[in-house]
């Protein structure tokens, strides 16, 4: 019986206000049976499940914990942008109302007494009725929020930050009710009223919310600037008429009319004309690059000067913005290692919270001074107020969100939030040569016979071979026979051996193999000749290529593919990062130690099969510790899955970048230490979030408990535990948007 197949599925959360709520959430979800794996974000509000259960249970098992769930639709990123901005604009509108009122009625209970002793014809003792029905309007109205949730919360027995404001303002709000309506019943030193304080607190909380949402709209800003790029519209030629069309209503093949100025609206290759295109925010590149007939094109980058006509290739998620959008997405959603502290201490923190409220009430109530119970209630108020897991939750995600957005803007897309962390460990960096240290644009430099063959006829013969072979190496020889205008050659059972070479037959049946000297070797094939030969221009950093034709060496090709213009200086800026460098590749080792000494390279590993490479891959990892690798090619693929980090560069394989936790959408290698200095970057503010969140708690709490008083007679006041709750994570956010103006 086959075993149920494991689905993704995104759901969009509301009601989350803390640390603590998502990690509930999430330690819910994980219990559901058929959940695999769930990842709960505060910053995006979004879960990610994997596994064989319903969205349907789900959901249920979501709404159980107090929360509300719907189906993250699959829209264009364009159209999920505008709905995640309305949502926003709309929640921060409603919060600012409610701080208003809020404030308002603050403001009125803090003026009343003085506003009672103006107006004589007022008495007194209408003041505690006064205060108490501003405070039940602001308890109703701006505050009724976190009793919607945290009441809840608390009697499902996974209270959150809702529930620590809910349960202090309730018993401030409750007591001094009491106070007003029935006083007798308490002991006159203890008749003080905190309507005041409720009020008060509610104001903080909401106005530290409405800084804490505005700050939070900006950690998302690369990604909004992202989806910006798409243009919703596009010239298209139907029936020999140009008209405009939305671009949803676009179908591969159709032929668009791009004119100068305009952005592109989806990938395709130019059919006419020719122009210069500003692809910066796309590679992170500034300098535009000329486009021309047969060229590719991409959606979201400027046309600059020239009319252009195109056929669309690809079209809504499949073009390279919408892979672009969707992998910061996914980074952004993923979880650092380093926050599976912070989820344990946020899983008890509450409860922690308030078990810790209740002995300081209880302390205060039997050995604080008179009138004990006032002060027990006071500072049992000030320690739920004072506490706050929103930091701690915030200190995390919001830094993945900022340094995806950045990293995506400089041409470093983070397939995987863990990479940002993975990568600031890095001790060395592994280089696959073919298509990453070199140009991967490589040419026949080398053609030598030593058989009676003609030279025509066995160039369009290994030509006609190669064409069925994705190495960037056959695409020199197919190149050299294409400008000597070569016929093809009829081919019949064609072969790849991996790391080794080609193998075909031609329309007489006659055997040809084309690959390495160990192919050769294998073959029990040998010539002394063409060996020295393949020896000396290994030297000059030349690829040798044999043939065997019939069962004998027929000839050695030999081709060279330059170093790429920024490899000597990314090996620069690595060695002054204190990263040391490797080569690891399946050529002849006299041309990677070459190439390695052109670049600067410290460690030279060659003549490797695929397998060999990550094995290789391994023994640095042992020597050295954490190791980046980056690749290209599908012979890449095990080392990058074996690298603590994996880098692929865009022109690669599918299956390398599917294997990698970071794709560069340029050509530079500079955007490695760039990434790497990103990350560390981005690590270095989660631990500054983080220090700052464990510290507030660690020195607020205790003074909210009256630590102080004995040596001092101070204590802190509820009003100023929720200014101080409120502030911590706006710092937290202020210094996470920092990371925007982050410059490699």
């Amino acid at each position: 019986m086959a075993a149920p197949s494991h689905s993704h599925i995104t759901l969009t959360i509301e009601g989350m206000s803390c640390a603590a709520c998502s990690t509930r959430l999430e330690a819910s979800l994980q219990k559901l049976p058929g959940v695999q794996e769930a990842h709960v974000n505060l910053t995006t509000e979004k879960a990610t499940i994997t596994g064989t259960a319903s969205i349907n249970e789900l959901i249920s098992a979501i709404e159980a914990t107090g929360f509300t769930a719907s189906l993250t639709e699959a829209k264009t990123s364009f159209q999920a942008e505008t709905e995640r901005k309305e949502r926003h604009r709309k929640a921060r509108r409603i919060l600012q109302r409610d701080l208003i009122i809020s404030a308002s009625l603050w403001g009125v209970i803090m003026l009343l007494p003085m506003g009672l002793k103006m107006a004589h014809a007022l008495p007194a003792y209408l003041s505690p009725y006064l205060q108490w029905g501003l405070a039940t309007v602001a308890l109703l109205g701006p505050g009724r929020r976190f009793y919607q949730t945290g009441i809840p919360a608390l009697i499902k027995r996974s209270p959150n930050m809702q529930s620590l404001v809910a349960i202090g303002t309730l018993a401030a709000y409750f007591y001094s009710s009491l106070v007003t309506f029935f006083p007798a019943i308490l002991p006159e030193a203890t008749r003080h009223l905190y309507f005041e304080a409720a009020i008060g607190i509610i104001t903080l909380v909401l106005l530290g919310r409405v800084l804490e949402v505005h700050a939070k709209g900006k950690t998302s800003a690369a990604l909004e600037a992202l989806t910006k790029l798409q243009p919703q519209e596009a010239h298209v030629q139907r029936d020999g008429m140009l008209i405009d069309l939305p671009i949803e209503q676009i179908q591969p093949g159709d032929i668009l009319t791009i004119r100068p100025g305009e952005r592109i609206p989806l990938d395709g290759c130019i059919l006419s004309g020719e122009s210069h295109i500003d692809e910066s925010m796309i590679t992170g590149e500034p300098l535009s690059v000329f486009r021309t007939v047969g060229e590719t094109i991409i959606g979201g980058t400027i046309n600059q000067e020239g009319a252009l006509s195109c056929k669309a290739t690809a079209i809504g998620a499949d073009t390279m913005l919408a892979r672009i959008i969707t992998m910061v997405e996914q980074a952004q959603n993923g979880k650092l290692p380093i926050q599976s502290l912070v989820d344990k201490v946020t899983l008890w923190f509450v409860p922690a919270i308030i078990a810790l409220a209740a002995i300081t009430f209880l302390f205060w109530l039997l050995l604080g001074p008179a009138p004990s119970f006032s002060y027990a209630l006071v500072n049992a108020i000030a320690v739920l107020i004072a506490a706050c897991p929103c930091a701690m939750g915030l200190a995390t995600p919001t830094a993945i969100m900022v340094g995806t957005g950045k990293g995506a803007e400089l041409g470093i897309l983070l397939r995987k939030g863990e990479a940002l962390q993975t990568l600031e460990a890095t001790r060395i960096v592994a280089f696959d040569k073919t298509g990453t240290l070199t140009e991967g644009r490589p040419h026949l430099t080398d053609f030598h016979i030593f058989t009676p063959q003609n030279r025509s006829a066995l160039l369009a013969l290994i030509a006609s071979v190669e064409r069925h072979s994705e190495h960037p190496l056959a695409h020199a020889i197919i190149q050299k026979a294409e400008a000597q205008k070569l016929p093809s050659c009829s081919i019949s059972h064609f072969r790849a051996i991996t790391g080794m070479g080609v193998e075909a037959y031609d329309e007489e049946g006659a055997s040809i193999h084309i690959g390495n000297a160990a192919f050769m070797q294998t073959l029990s094939l040998t010539n002394t000749v063409a060996t020295a030969l393949a020896n000396t221009l290994s030297t000059q950093g030349r690829t040798p290529i044999y043939v065997a034709y019939k069962g004998e060496i027929a000839a050695l090709l030999a081709i060279s593919d330059p170093l790429r213009p920024s490899a000597k200086q990314t090996v620069s800026a690595l060695k002054s990062r204190g990263i040391r460098t490797a080569l690891i590749t399946g050529d002849v080792t006299p041309t990677a130690r070459y190439i390695a000494e052109q670049a600067g390279v410290e460690d030279v590993i060659a003549e490797l099969l695929p397998h060999e490479k990550s094995e290789a891959v391994q023994k640095l990892q042992q020597r050295h510790g954490s190791l980046t690798f980056v690749g290209d090619g599908i012979n890449d693929a095990p080392a990058l899955a074996q690298a603590d980090t994996g880098i692929a560069i865009c022109h690669g394989t599918d299956i390398a970048i599917e294997a990698a936790d970071i794709v560069l959408t340029s050509e530079t290698l500079m955007s490695i230490p760039h990434a790497i200095s990103l990350s560390r970057s981005t690590l270095s503010i989660i631990r500054q979030n983080l220090f700052w969140a464990f510290a507030y708690n660690i020195i607020l709490i205790p003074l909210a408990a009256g630590i102080l008083y004995p040596a001092t007679h101070l204590l802190l006041s509820p009003l100023w535990a929720a200014g101080a709750m409120a502030l911590s994570s706006v710092f937290v956010l202020s210094n996470t948007l920092r990371l925007r103006h982050f410059s490699p």
